[in-house]
Order: structure tokens, then C-alpha cells, then sequence
């Protein structure tokens, strides 16, 4: 069961399909071809047993032949003139009668005389030596000079053990000496050279081996192509299903993405238009106090919340604005003026403030101009001192913010931080994407209507990390916590 739940976890592709198919048609081949070459090996081996047995046999025949008319002479005393040449002929039939075998090339008796090797291949040459009626044996019209050179090599041996020996030539033929041995006493041996062939049979076997082994491999390969076909229609069957439940899910996420901007639009929104009522507040406020002694100071702030306002205006027009109403080249923002501003013209208009928290700036003057829009950097700066302005926690806040600049580095960086209670330790935890939980949406101990709003840092680190390409990061310091703005430089 285990087994097959693992299985199951493994999908099986066309591509598998077909390797797997390729595999099978390859043992397939390879199976035959050793199979094939494993009987061949094995037909040969029969085969070239079966010829020196056939050729032994043929050898022993014709020496046991010899050998019974031998006894015909000896068991006569007197032998007529016709019976005579009635045992020649016998003896040349023999003799001759090898000879027309298709395989036997060379026939002969080998004797020895005055320690002389003689060969006879012929019926009379041969009567006279077997009935001592030839004191020399006459030269054979074919000399036979290989039989008796091997004879020689092996006549004490063939001699003594009296057995019959074979001497193979080329892997084909068998030059057999058989003792001739009539009534028990050793004469000689009769040599015979044979080459038997029965490769044809063995041609034959693997022919008909050839022939099954293409009709069952041929049943194999269309019952393969067969279960290929039915697998295969079945695989595209199910990837055009997957196909559409593919496109089904991806609509659906586009939906999801779209339904998520703009939810998150309509957050937005909500949040800078808290934002923007409170800079109505302000310009309503400066109108009323505009005189002719302050009247380039206030027309100089009245620009920058009117500048805001439009820009709130603005972003309710898209969900995701484009690039260059963000960032580029027109855009030359002092990074020094905009934290100047926020701090003396929002969080210090309040009159109270004295006693509810004070700030510290240390701005750094080398601090190079950066190319996005102003109120964008508004966007990201304003919440975090807000962070800290709620949730300091402390009657004495002192908010520090400093900017520096790294001319090595080409870096800078905007620390916002105070000396209030810090970020509670679990907001400092980072999700699955490496995203600490301030900054995540819905994330905040501060209560809405019994409902955390948590808009604040997460706005400030989308604008930040995905429309400025800035860095954003957050940590709790001994006493107080700090946000940190890097910004890498052209």
C-alpha cells in the first residue's frame, strides 16, 4: 500500500511514455541478439563435436573393414587365384568407397618396414604386405607426405595406448589415425583426412531462429505500439484537462490580483484622505492667518500641502500608478527639506506638542538629491514618524532622524528613531518571503474601532521597496526602536 501511494505521487509524461517504450524495444533487440548468439555458440560447439565424432566413427568403420578381411586371409590356408582378387577388390572398394564421401579427402594405411613409414592406398600393395608376399612395399602414386609426418610424431603413442587419435587442422579438418590392429597384433593405423560439414543445419536453425524471433518480436513491437497509442491519447487527454483547469485557476488568480489592487486602492485611499483632511486643516488655518508679513511663508507651505493634496487626488485615479509619475530623471528631491517640512509644518503644528514628544534632526548636507517625486518620499517618510508619534509609549518621546551619506558606497541612509517602548518582538518576525510582520498589511497594535488598521508601515514599505526600489527595515534598539531607509545611489 505504502508502495503504491509513492507511485502514485509520480506523474507519467508522454516523454516517459515514450523513453519507456524505447527501453522495452531495446532489451527486446539486445535479448534477441544475445539469445541469437548464445545458440549459435552452442550449435557450433555441437557441432564441431559432432564432426569429430562423425569423423571418428567413419575411421573406425573403415579400420574395422580392413581388419575383417584381414581375418578372411589368416583363416585361409590357401587362397585361388579369383578369391584373391575378390579380397583386392574389396580392399580397393574400401579404400575407394571413403574416398567418394564428400567430406573424406585422404585415405591410406600407414605401416612401417625396416623402420621405414610406408603409405598404401591400394588393394594389391596391401594384400601383398598383410600376406608377406612383398619383401619391399612399392611407392604410392599419391605420397600422403602430411599423414605420414604426423604418424611418425605419434606412433609410439598410438602404439601403446592403441586409441584412436584425431589431430585437428584449421577448425575444419581432422586428420584421425585408427590402430590397426588385426587379431591383437599392432600393424599399423589407417589414416584418414575429413573435413565433415553441417554448417548448413546450423544455418538452417538460425534461419528458422531468425524467423521466429522476427514474428514474436514483431507481435511485441505492435503490442507496444499499441499500449504507446492508448497511453499516449490517454497522457494528451489528460494534459488538455489540465490545460483548462490550468487556464480555469490562472484567470481566477488574475481576477484575485485584480480584486487585491484594488482592495488595497481602496486603502489607500482610505488613509491618505485622514492624511489629506488634516493638510485642509492646515491651509484653512494658514488662510486664515495670512497677512502681508507672512504672506510669502504661508504661500510657500500653502504650495506644498496644495502640491500633496493634488498628489492624493492623483493616486485615486490609479491602483498601480505608472512608472514615471514615480521616479526618473525630471525628479530632483531634497531629501533634507522634505524631513524639514514633514517635522516643522505637520507633526509640530499641533499645539500641545511640548509636552507630547520632541524632535531631534541631524541631516547630513552631503546627502545628494534622489530622482523620485517629492510627495512619494512624502509617502514613505510621514508614516514612520506617525509610527513612532502613536506607539512611543513614553510622556518624554524624543524622535531622532538622521541622513548620511557614504560617498564609498554610494549609499544613504535615513534612521528614524526614538527612545518610546519598541516594536513588540513578534512584529519583528519575518513570513516565508523574508517580510517582518510591521510591514505586512493588516499588522498593528493600534485599535480602529475594535479593528487594527496597520496601514501605515505597509504602505510605507510597498512604496518604498517596490516603487522606489528602496530598502526598509526595522529593528528595536535598547532603549526605543528605529527604522532604517538605505538608498542606493546613481
Amino acid at each position: 500500500m505504502k508502495l503504491f501511494d509513492k507511485i502514485k505521487k509520480y506523474r507519467f509524461e508522454i516523454r516517459h511514455l515514450t523513453v519507456l517504450f524505447a527501453i522495452l524495444i531495446a532489451f527486446q533487440v539486445i535479448l534477441s541478439f544475445i539469445h541469437k548468439a548464445s545458440l549459435q555458440k552452442l550449435l557450433i560447439s555441437t557441432q564441431e563435436w559432432y564432426q569429430k565424432d562423425s569423423a571418428e566413427r567413419l575411421a573406425n568403420i573403415t579400420s574395422t573393414s580392413f581388419e575383417l578381411l584381414y581375418e578372411t586371409i589368416r583363416s585361409r590356408t590357401k587362397l585361388t587365384e579369383p578369391e584373391v582378387r575378390k579380397i583386392i577388390q574389396a580392399f580397393d572398394i574400401i579404400l575407394s568407397q571413403q574416398l567418394l564421401e564428400k567430406n573424406v579427402e585422404e585415405i591410406c594405411i600407414l605401416v612401417t618396414r625396416n623402420n621405414k613409414v610406408y603409405a598404401i592406398d591400394d588393394g594389391k600393395v596391401l594384400y601383398q604386405y598383410l600376406s608377406n608376399d612383398t619383401t619391399s612395399i612399392p611407392s604410392s602414386e599419391k605420397p600422403h607426405i602430411e599423414a605420414i609426418r604426423l604418424y611418425k610424431k605419434i606412433k609410439a603413442e598410438l602404439q601403446s595406448k592403441e586409441e584412436v587419435r584425431s589431430i585437428l587442422e584449421n577448425k575444419a579438418t581432422f586428420n584421425l589415425f585408427v590402430p590397426f590392429v588385426p587379431r591383437g597384433e599392432y600393424v599399423g593405423a589407417v589414416y584418414m583426412k575429413n573435413t565433415p560439414d553441417f554448417g548448413f543445419i546450423t544455418k538452417e536453425i538460425i534461419s528458422n531462429y531468425d524467423e521466429t524471433t522476427l514474428i514474436y518480436s514483431s507481435l511485441i513491437l505492435l503490442g507496444l505500439l499499441a499500449m504507446y497509442y492508448i497511453s499516449s491519447y490517454t497522457v494528451k487527454e489528460r494534459d488538455d484537462t489540465q490545460k483548462l483547469l490550468f487556464d480555469e485557476h490562472q484567470q481566477y488568480i488574475k481576477e484575485q490580483i485584480i480584486h487585491e489592487k484594488e482592495s488595497l486602492f481602496t486603502k489607500r485611499i482610505y488613509h491618505t484622505h485622514h492624511k489629506a483632511e488634516k493638510i485642509m486643516g492646515f491651509i484653512k488655518e494658514d488662510l486664515r492667518e495670512l497677512s502681508e508679513k507672512n504672506i510669502e511663508e504661508i504661500k510657500y507651505r500653502v504650495s506644498k500641502y496644495s502640491n500633496f493634496i493634488s498628489r492624493v487626488i492623483y493616486d485615486m485615479k490609479w491602483y498601480d500608478p505608472p512608472i514615471h509619475t514615480i521616479r526618473g530623471s525630471l525628479f530632483k528631491t531634497n531629501l533634507n527639506e522634505v524631513i524639514k517640512f514633514i517635522v516643522l509644518n505637520i507633526f509640530q503644528r499641533i499645539s500641545n506638542i511640548a509636552d507630547l514628544y520632541t524632535f531631534h534632526l541631524e541631516l547630513d548636507d552631503k546627502v545628494p538629491e534622489v530622482n523620485i517625486n517629492e510627495f512619494v518620499v512624502w509617502e514613505i517618510i510621514e508614516p514612520l514618524i506617525q509610527n513612532s508619534v502613536e506607539h512611543g509609549g513614553t510622556d518624554n518621546l524624543i524622535i531622532t532622524i538622521k541622513t548620511g551619506y557614504n560617498p564609498q558606497e554610494r549609499q544613504t541612509t535615513i534612521i528614524i528613531a526614538d527612545n518610546g517602548t519598541g516594536i513588540r518582538s513578534d512584529l519583528l518576525d519575518k513570513n516565508a518571503q523574508g517580510i517582518k510582520r510591521i510591514f505586512q498589511e493588516n499588522i498593528s497594535t493600534k485599535k480602529v474601532n475594535g479593528q487594527t488598521s496597520g496601514y501605515g508601515c505597509y504602505l510605507a514599505y510597498e512604496v518604498a521597496q517596490s516603487r522606489c526600489g528602496w530598502k526598509l527595515d526595522a529593528e528595536n534598539l535598547p532603549e526605543g526602536c528605529r527604522f532604517v531607509i538605505t538608498i542606493n545611489n546613481p
